[in-house]
């Protein structure tokens, strides 16, 4: 029986850090990972606050909301509702699921779901600060409804893609896999903002602003966790074990 559990064990722990084991790697270039977020938290706030009341790309929203019908409309409408806060959510929630029970290892689970959240619900404070006004729909040939009312600058749905992408990017192991994983899920990125554009809920720049958000801060998030918040974790447990005794 000993001998048959072991070959188990070893073919899951491969598994684990050939789908997403990487997300667990200890960093060691925090220099990079930390001026990159930085330099990249920066100018995504100072630009929004530069362009806060301008509109010189909405041209490019009326161009682009003009294919907002039939067919195309009914598509873009549709990324819209899935990335909604609430699914959104939800979506975090299964994709979650999908990695514990790929990896059976609650770390890295707990990476996956962590880098997500942090990366996309830290872009809510830019929005407070920014707060641009939405592409003004009365001025659109087809204006989406419900009006969205709330800060346009950056987009979370955007947000919300690519720090999904991310780490998942992050974590698989083999350079090819993550060409593979880069390429589709950039593709994704593009599709979604584009519908955001097509909708006319979103500039351009909005949409440019949250990637690169989520580009550069989805990795911070995941060093932070891993390198600062999971060793904190294993010295407390440690440290209960040796009380326990």
């Amino acid at each position: 029986m000993s001998f048959a559990s072991k070959p188990s064990e070893e073919s899951r722990l491969r598994t684990a850090r050939r789908l997403f084991g990487a997300l667990l790697t200890p960093t060691t270039q925090w220099a990079r990972i930390i001026w990159t977020a930085g330099v990249g938290i920066v100018l995504v706030l100072v630009v929004g606050l530069i362009i806060r009341t301008s509109r010189f790309d909405f041209a490019v929203v009326q161009f682009f909301n003009g294919y907002h019908h039939g067919v195309v409309g009914s598509l873009t409408n549709a990324v819209y509702a899935i990335f909604e806060p609430a699914l959104a959510i939800v979506g975090t929630a299964v994709l979650t699921g999908i990695v514990l029970a790929l990896t059976r290892n609650l770390r890295v689970a707990s990476t996956f779901a962590v880098t997500i959240a942090a990366t996309w619900l830290s872009l809510a404070a830019v929005k407070l600060i920014v707060h641009r006004p939405r592409p003004d729909s009365s001025l659109l040939p087809f204006p989406f409804a419900p009006a969205q009312v709330d800060a346009s600058y950056p987009s979370g749905h955007a947000a919300f893609v690519t720090a999904v992408v991310v780490p998942i990017v992050l974590g698989l192991a083999a350079r090819r896999s993550r060409w593979v994983a880069g390429i589709i899920g950039g593709l994704l990125i593009v599709g979604v903002a584009t519908a955001l554009v097509v909708d006319g809920v979103h500039y351009p720049s909005d949409v440019i602003a949250s990637i690169v958000w989520g580009i550069v801060v989805a990795p911070l998030a995941r060093t932070i966790w891993v390198s600062v918040a999971l060793r904190a974790i294993d010295a407390a447990s440690s440290r209960r074990s040796r009380d326990a005794r």
